[in-house]
């Protein structure tokens, strides 16, 4: 894990209003979102390993991420890297094994490659152009 420090950090939005933003240039809000946290997701690479961009997320106090209309204040930055093992988990630990094959992650925090850095940072700027200063980014993926 590489953390990026961004002018983003501690800025507050609604999350509908990131979500608005965020989703059209490929960011997902990742699936292990809790009541008081969540990230958005951007999947730069995913060959061999799966390369993010993650912009980690918290209500603003007294609200929960279930909340209408809730306010939510960003967090620094980072660029993370999931290592999968290759095909099937034959031991999947799962209650219903035929339905979820995938195998289960060899390194959840992996070394994030030097070469990639860079990009990820560019993206961190991006998202500070788009959310800050309102630039209009054309839709990717």
């Amino acid at each position: 894990m590489i953390e990026i420090k961004s002018a983003l950090e501690d800025q507050t939005y609604k999350l509908m209003d990131l979500e608005n933003k965020l989703k059209p240039l490929g960011y997902v809000i990742g699936g292990g979102w809790e009541y008081d946290h969540g990230h958005f997701d951007y999947e730069m690479e995913s060959d061999g390993s799966y390369l993010f961009v993650r912009v980690p997320f918290r209500p603003v106090e007294g609200e929960e991420l279930d909340m209408k209309g809730v306010n939510v204040t960003i967090e620094r930055p980072f660029l993370l890297a999931h290592k999968y093992e290759d095909g099937l988990d034959e031991d999947v630990h799962d209650p219903n094994p035929l339905l979820n094959q995938f195998s289960e992650p060899e390194d959840s925090d992996a070394e994030f490659p030097q070469e990639w850095v860079n990009t990820g940072k560019e993206y961190v700027r991006e998202l500070e152009e788009v959310l800050i200063n309102g630039v209009h980014i054309s839709p990717r993926k």
